[in-house]
C-alpha cells in the first residue's frame, strides 16, 4: 500500500506540473520504476507460494496486466487496482459498516486517477480541450457520474480507452455501493421485523397469564370454598 501510494504521488507531480526541474523529474520516474519492481516481486512470491500456480494466474489476470503493462503511459496507473486489492483483503468483511468511508475513497482515487491519466494522454495533442489538472478532474467527476455535460471529452485514442474504463469503474463502484445499501436496508427490515415479533409473544404471552388469572378469578366466584358447618 505504501508503494502504491509513493507511485502515485511520483507519478502525478510531474503530470500536474510540468515545468518541475529535470532533477526532481528524473527522481519521480526512479520512483514510479522502484514501485513497479515492487509489484512485480509481491505478484512473484504470491505466485511461488501458491499451491496451484496455473490457477493462481487466471484468478489474479488483472495483477499479471497491472506488472505486464509498464510502457504505456496512462495504462501505468493501473497498478494502482494492487492500492485497491490491498485495501479490499481488510474492508471485504467490513465494508457494509464502513460504506459511506470506502464509497468516498474509492470514488475519489477513481476520479483523481482517470484525472491523471487523461490529461497525461492529452495534454500535449492541439486539438484537446483538456490541457489543465482541473480540466480533467471535473472532466472525470462528470464522466464518473454519469452527468456527462460535454464540455470536455478526449479526442485521443487512449484518452477515450481511459473514459470507457472510467464508465465501467463509475457504473461498478455506484452498483457495488447500491447493492450494499440494499443488503444493508434488507438486514435492517428483517431485524425489525424479528424484534416485532418478540415483543408481540411477549405480549401474548402477558395476556394468556392474565386470561388464565381472571378464568381462576370467575371460577372462584362461581365455586365458593365451604364455609364452617353450623
Amino acid at each position: 500500500m505504501g508503494a502504491a501510494v509513493l507511485f502515485l504521488v511520483a507519478y502525478a507531480w510531474p503530470i500536474i506540473d510540468p515545468t518541475l526541474p529535470a532533477a526532481l523529474a528524473i527522481a519521480c520516474s526512479a520512483v514510479v520504476w522502484a514501485a513497479w519492481a515492487l509489484f512485480a516481486g509481491d505478484y512473484l512470491v504470491r505466485l511461488g507460494r501458491a499451491p496451484d500456480r496455473r490457477d493462481f494466474v487466471r484468478r489474479h489476470l488483472l495483477d499479471l496486466l497491472v506488472i505486464a503493462l509498464p510502457l504505456l503511459r496512462p495504462l501505468r496507473l493501473l497498478r494502482l487496482v494492487t492500492l485497491l486489492c490491498v485495501v479490499n483483503r481488510r474492508a471485504s468483511s467490513s465494508l457494509r459498516g464502513q460504506v459511506v468511508a470506502y464509497t468516498a475513497g474509492g470514488a475519489a482515487l477513481l476520479s483523481f486517477v482517470a484525472a491523471l491519466a487523461v490529461l497525461d494522454a492529452e495534454r500535449e495533442v492541439p486539438e484537446a480541450g483538456i490541457t489543465t489538472f482541473g480540466e480533467a478532474l471535473w472532466w472525470s467527476v462528470v464522466t464518473m457520474t454519469t452527468v456527462g455535460y460535454g464540455d470536455y471529452h478526449p479526442v485521443t485514442t487512449m484518452g477515450r480507452v481511459v473514459a470507457a474504463g472510467l464508465m465501467v469503474g463509475g457504473i461498478a463502484l455506484l452498483g457495488a455501493v447500491t447493492a450494499t445499501l440494499a443488503s444493508w436496508m434488507l438486514d435492517r427490515v428483517a431485524e425489525v421485523a424479528e424484534d416485532d415479533k418478540d415483543e408481540r409473544a411477549d405480549e401474548l404471552a402477558a395476556l394468556r397469564d392474565q386470561v388464565a388469572r381472571l378464568a381462576e378469578a370467575l371460577e372462584g366466584r362461581q365455586h365458593p370454598p365451604p364455609g364452617p358447618s353450623a
